[in-house]
């Protein structure tokens, strides 16, 4: 039997999806990651100048690094799948993709699409992962 899993995730938290012949289970994990106000430069001392992309650079490296963290909790829960594809609004699905590739190879190739989704009820989740994989047969590569 097959293991296909859907992951839909964004920068707060990832529903990883395993579906069977029975219906799905469902795992959540919350990523921990803060929320970052980066302030734009004006070219001056004052409020919003140079000396704050000092203070943006290091909060970049932190949200960096609290992705990695994410990502680290959910690979785990990923690697004996056949199939995989990932879902979300934003760019966390993109980053998740991007971190197998450079450091998980053997899951990236398993990843058979990385797809925008908006946010969703855990039903409607369900449901999506479930019909991509009965209809769908693509890869990413």
């Amino acid at each position: 039997m097959n293991k296909n899993i859907g992951i839909w995730m964004d920068k707060e938290k990832a529903h990883i999806i395993t579906v069977n012949e029975d219906g799905e289970d469902m795992i959540t994990i919350l990523s921990n990651i803060e929320d970052f106000r980066i302030h734009g430069g004006s070219g001056t001392r004052f409020k919003g100048g140079p000396q704050d992309v000092v203070h943006d650079s290091k909060f970049l490296e932190r949200e960096k690094h609290q992705f990695r963290n994410y990502f680290a909790e959910i690979i785990p829960l990923i690697k004996d799948a056949d199939s995989i594809v990932i879902f979300g609004p934003a760019q966390a699905g993109e980053k998740f993709y991007t971190e197998l590739k450079e450091n998980n190879k053997d899951i990236s190739m398993k990843v058979k699409d990385v797809l925008k989704a908006d946010s969703m009820s855990d039903n409607q989740t369900k449901a999506l992962v479930r019909e991509y994989f009965k209809t769908n047969t693509q890869r990413v590569g």
